[in-house]
Order: structure tokens, then C-alpha cells, then sequence
């Protein structure tokens, strides 16, 4: 199974932030607006100098996480669309520095597979062996 479908990919390919909440070992949450890629099936996100970051220090303790890349297709009438992705995140080298790498167990997406407008349904998928 692929992680995400073709109009998922298309959606995502065309949005320039996404939402990426993490937590604390004690569950303290954090989220924070970054810059993403797609690479595969997995989403990678860095920055400036992700190491001094709530994120980071989360991840390091605590490497589960939750993205959301959404917005509005359509306001008249209201159309919302976007893709939930929880999954684990570890932390990775890369020629610029570190960076997030986070792989969906499950996506939930409205709005993108299926563009009826008005309020969409939602579409759940496990996608990875850890699901929760």
C-alpha cells in the first residue's frame, strides 16, 4: 500500500506550510507552522537550527507527531480540504543540518480525493505497522 494516494500527493506538493504538533514526555503539546517535503512516503521538515527548538527536544524524548497541511477549496460554498498524518518522527542528518523525518502510521484526508464541494467526508487509512 502506498502511503498517499495521487491527489495527495498533488495537494501536498502544492502547499507551502504545514502544522507539526509534537509532545513532551509528561504530554506538554507544542506545535509550530514549518516548511515540508515529500520524500517517498515519508515527510521531512528542517529549518534554521531546528536544535534549538521545542520540537526538537520533544522529538528527541518523545518521537511521535502529528502534522496537518489543510485549507479552504472554497469558501461559497464552504469547502475544506486537507490531510491529517500521525506518525513517528526521528531526527536525521542531512547536508544542511538536521532535520525531521516523520513516517505517517495513519492518514486522514477530506476534501482531496473526493473535491464534491461542501462540507467533505473524512478518509482514514493505517498505513504504517505501529498505527495507534
Amino acid at each position: 500500500m502506498t502511503t498517499f494516494t495521487d491527489s495527495e500527493l498533488d495537494y501536498l506538493e502544492s502547499q507551502p506550510l504545514m502544522r507539526f504538533a509534537s509532545a513532551s514526555p509528561d504530554g506538554k503539546p507544542d506545535v509550530a507552522p514549518v516548511i515540508f517535503s515529500v520524500d517517498g512516503g515519508d515527510i521531512l521538515t528542517a529549518g534554521f537550527d531546528i536544535t534549538h527548538t521545542v520540537r526538537y527536544r520533544n522529538v528527541r524524548a518523545n518521537p511521535r507527531a502529528t502534522l496537518v497541511i489543510d485549507d479552504l477549496a472554497s469558501t461559497d460554498p464552504w469547502s475544506p480540504r486537507g490531510i491529517k498524518i500521525t506518525g513517528s518522527a526521528r531526527i536525521e542528518e542531512a547536508d544542511d543540518g538536521p532535520r525531521f523525518r516523520i513516517t505517517p502510521e495513519v492518514v486522514i484526508s477530506w476534501g482531496i480525493n473526493d473535491t464534491t464541494p461542501g462540507i467533505p467526508t473524512m478518509e482514514r487509512r493505517v498505513v504504517g505497522p505501529q498505527a495507534a
